[in-house]
């Protein structure tokens, strides 16, 4: 991290949603921001009160009307979540009044702020490592509280510390390497192969533990995408509407009423489940009916977890045991669940087919069952485990899997003994995809990249 505090021009935005609430915060960030706050605050004198301060008084205009009664807490450089000069203004939480005191704050030459230009800034002070800032973002658009957890371990930096666990294994092994480069001439060995090749080989072993949450880490991050199949009035937009709690999703006795999917978020013990009810899987002259089928098996190819519905007032036929072994044998490594549904109007005959779980969700027999099967199904295989460190991002992930190579190949390097000029390229390259997800070896783009996806005032 970065020990120097850069103060750039200061920058001005909201930092709560915009709306009817209570109260509102607008934050102003950046050099001189307390002297321009001073130029529209009537009470204490800013510019002589302590860091960590709050003090009442009034928002003016230019022409010293009052605009509003606000809270305003001061943080001096560096103590401040930018590391420069902090202002955070608390006035009364209307949209109108809102806008009003920031543009009374813009009118004195304050900048108004881009989307994560807050965070960016405390990034490129060093108050925060680049994984530490995307994991604000996370933080804040976190659908479920397993994918709080998640993004709090970030934020914490656990995900920095392995990696700078990673990095310093590294260059233990680089500089040996190099060390007995400088001296190739006198014939001295300074790097023990037997112990460098360990070294190596248990970075290997840590960096592949760490990618293996990396599925675990996407469905609690982006949800389980769950995709519900069946023939046509098999119950699944009734199981839909059962496991969100509301009519998502029109039922009737008419089969095919399900045009197109529908999606609706549930969350489960703090596990996001993005609940997707399809059309029924059919042959149809109907159009549109065609077409909520076509998209129907596209979810299903893009599914994180399939629940296949059979009702069971009816019994099979041939061409349905033939489409469940087909949809069976398609999801592949994607969790399959087989369900039988109306189980209180169950034929009264012996099923060749063996179910997960029989439900009615009208009686609400097995709902519980069948919840807590989704969740273990869903997390089967996947390294998951509620304490540990989940990788979440993709980019993360990418650099850690080009870390992984570069390791390999020096290990292979090491084992055909080649000359440790080659084994140190691949070493360095490892080493710069490891700072990549820290921020110590970055570029402009990435930032704009990560810093994007953040809400204005953050």
């Amino acid at each position: 991290m970065n020990s120097e505090i850069h103060q750039k021009p200061p920058i001005a935005a909201i930092a709560t949603p915009v709306g009817e609430g209570g109260i509102a915060v607008i934050r102003i960030s950046g050099m001189n921001a307390i002297s321009k706050v001073s130029e529209i605050f009537k009470g204490k004198d800013l510019s002589k009160q302590d860091s960590h301060t709050v003090h009442f008084g009034k928002i003016v205009d230019k022409k010293g009307f009052p605009v509003d009664e606000v809270l305003v807490t001061l943080f001096h450089s560096p103590k401040s979540y930018t590391g420069e000069e902090t202002v955070e203004i608390s006035c009364h939480g209307g949209v109108l009044v809102t806008q009003k005191v920031l543009e009374t704050i813009l009118a004195t030459g304050v900048k108004a702020a881009e989307a994560g230009e807050f965070t960016q800034r405390a990034f490129l002070n060093g108050k925060l490592d680049l994984d530490q800032a995307e994991a604000v973002a996370d933080l804040i658009h976190a659908k479920s509280l397993k994918a709080v957890d998640a993004a709090h371990q970030q934020l914490e930096g656990r995900l920095g510390e392995h990696i700078k666990q990673f990095r310093q294994q590294i260059i233990d092994a680089t500089a040996m390497i190099e060390l007995e480069l400088d001296f190739i001439e006198e014939d001295v060995e300074f790097a023990n192969k037997e112990q460098l090749q360990k070294l190596l080989e248990d970075l290997d072993t840590e960096i592949r533990s760490l990618l293996e949450t990396y599925e675990a880490g996407r469905l609690v991050k982006d949800g389980v995408k769950t995709v519900i199949i069946g023939r046509p009035n098999a119950g699944k937009s009734t199981l839909l509407n059962t496991l969100v709690g509301s009519d998502r999703a029109i039922v009737t006795e008419i089969a095919g009423t399900t045009r197109d999917t529908i999606d609706a978020d549930w969350s489960y013990d703090g596990l996001l489940f993005k609940l997707i009810d399809t059309a029924g899987l059919r042959k149809t002259d109907d159009v549109v009916e065609a077409e909520g089928v076509r998209r129907s098996q596209k979810a299903f190819e893009q599914a994180d977890l399939v629940m296949y519905l059979k009702d069971l007032s009816h019994p099979f036929n041939e061409e349905e045991r033939v489409e469940i072994a087909h949809f069976q044998k398609r999801s592949g490594d994607t969790p399959f669940i087989l369900i039988g549904t109306k189980a209180d109007a169950e034929a009264d005959m012996e099923w060749r087919t063996e179910f997960d779980v029989k439900i009615s969700a009208h009686e609400q027999q097995n709902i519980d069952t069948l919840k807590k099967l989704l969740k273990d199904r869903a997390l089967e295989n996947k390294h998951y485990d509620a304490s540990s460190l989940l990788v979440t991002s993709t980019r993360h992930r990418d650099s850690l899997q080009k870390t992984l190579e570069h390791v390999q190949a020096a290990i292979n390097g090491l084992k055909m003994n080649m000359t440790g000029d080659f084994l140190s390229i691949d070493l360095r390259a490892a080493l710069q995809e490891l700072g990549a997800i820290t921020g110590e070896i970055t570029n402009e783009d990435i930032l704009d990249s990560i810093f994007s996806r953040f809400c204005i005032g953050k």
